[in-house]
């Protein structure tokens, strides 16, 4: 079987104890380098997962000949940097969400991919589920009619020292939470954003740790969504809604988006309340995998580059509404 030769681009933990696990479950894919700022702990991944090299720079793992594709888990100041340097480097990317802190950047990315004839694709590992799939596929069949109206909020705890308490490296609650709420919002529903009221709370440290946003879209469609970090003292509790509200009835999901296992969500019509439960497998392999497919078989990305610009654009106005730049 041909498989695929990555690299893994530091050693975040979101690599350790999502990606890479996901990529050991593809076929199509090797484990061939890691690279870190520190050899030592470049070392201990590439004993942990099976990497046959290991490197001491972000540099030496670029130019090597022998990797194809590459994994960018870095920080999101450290995006626009490192991922041109691959895709320069003729080396196709999958880099973590968010990919760019603003659309302009988001199109230099893309337009640098397609100058180099490789692929860059935004890493939503959980647009990939199949429980993503079953949502998308009852929506648009119209079981609950027309859409109005769409909520989601994704909360989240325990960033008493974390890179995303950080302004200067994109951090905040709408960079690290807020994009898995736009990008929901828009992969369930296809028109373009014409107006946008948000607010949010400040840390002293100058970025958001309370956003909300309310959005009405060309196509009528209203949408309101709520992201919040460090809502308690340092407890590893979460919580994720979802809410879709349409002519006929009316779909809930409470739990998280990027979760395996057996999920369900509930379908409210007027005589009845239907139940989905959908077998999801680890969703991080499902990006790996798909990606592969783009690269040996011409397959299209899933996460395309202009869905990707797209959300960065919805992204940057809401920015622009609660001041983060100012």
């Amino acid at each position: 079987m041909e498989k695929v030769k990555w690299g893994v681009l530091g050693t975040a933990n979101i690599a350790k104890g999502c990606t890479i696990p996901g990529m050991k479950l593809v076929d199509t894919c090797e484990l061939y380098a890691i690279a870190g700022r520190d050899i030592n702990k470049a070392n201990k991944f590439k004993e942990e997962f099976g990497f046959e090299k290991a490197y001491g720079s972000y540099d030496e793992l670029i130019k090597d000949p022998e990797v194809q594709a590459i994994y960018i888990p870095l920080p999101n100041g450290l995006h626009l940097k490192w991922v041109k340097e691959a895709l320069n480097n003729k080396k196709h990317v999958i880099c973590e969400k968010p990919l760019a802190l603003n659309a302009d950047d988001a199109r230099e990315m893309f337009e640098t991919a397609k100058a180099n004839g490789v692929i860059l694709m935004e890493a939503y590992a959980y647009l990939h589920s199949p429980y993503v799939k079953s949502l998308k596929e009852d929506i648009d069949s119209g079981i609950i009619g027309d859409i109005d109206y769409i909520e989601s909020e994704f909360l989240t705890q325990g960033y008493s020292e974390d890179i995303r308490l950080y302004k200067e490296q994109g951090g905040g609650a709408m960079y690290d939470l807020g994009c898995y709420c736009t990008t929901m919002i828009l992969f369930l529903i296809d028109s373009k954003a014409s107006s946008i009221m948000a607010n949010a709370y400040y840390t002293d440290l100058g970025v958001d740790e309370l956003t909300n946003a309310l959005i009405k879209f060309e196509n009528g469609v209203k949408a309101a969504f709520t992201v919040g970090m460090n809502l308690g003292k340092d407890t590893g509790a979460r919580f994720d809604k979802l809410y879709v509200h349409g002519s006929k009835g009316a779909i809930r999901s409470d739990v998280e988006f990027n979760q395996e296992g057996q999920l369900s969500y509930s379908i409210y019509l007027d005589n009845e309340v239907i139940t989905r439960k959908i077998s999801v497998p680890q969703n991080y392999s499902l990006e790996i995998a798909q990606l592969n497919n783009c690269i040996l078989n011409g397959d299209k990305q899933h996460v395309t580059p202009e869905f990707s610009i797209r959300n960065s654009e919805l992204m940057d106005k809401v920015f622009e509404e609660i001041g983060y730049y100012k």
